[in-house]
């Protein structure tokens, strides 16, 4: 058994491939229409048959509370692995991402997280 997807959910899918894939880099894998909403996927272009991250539309009272309630507690919706944590931190500022953790070493790892527009927080680390 392996993970082949993972979601986060967003506010506005056509926003959030614009951000996953201009400014975070992603490259998108399949964009196809279900119904109102797309099962659209972005991947990683260092892996572009590995794990697919599905922007998955909030539209239901019960993933917005969701999305909401772990956005106000801090809490990020998904955590991606970099090689250089500092120099992807300063790379996405300037890019105008906002951070509300900047790195940050806690034992065995450095973490910083960042809001990704679409109504969740987003952690990176390196290990």
């Amino acid at each position: 058994m392996h993970i082949t997807h993972t979601s986060v959910f967003v506010n506005d899918q056509n926003e959030a491939l614009k951000f996953y894939t201009e400014t975070l880099g992603f490259v998108k894998k399949h964009d196809v229409p279900v119904g109102k909403f797309k099962w659209l996927t972005v991947v990683s272009p260092d892996d572009p048959d590995g794990t697919e991250l599905l922007l998955e539309p909030n539209d239901n009272p019960l993933s917005q509370a969701f999305q909401q309630g772990i956005f106000d507690e801090g809490i990020p919706a998904a955590s991606f692995g970099v090689a250089d944590i500092r120099a992807e931190h300063e790379k996405l500022k300037s890019l105008g991402v906002v951070f509300t953790m900047e790195p940050t070493e806690l034992a065995t790892v450095t973490i910083a997280v960042f809001d990704d527009t679409c109504g969740n927080l987003i952690q990176i680390a390196q290990t």
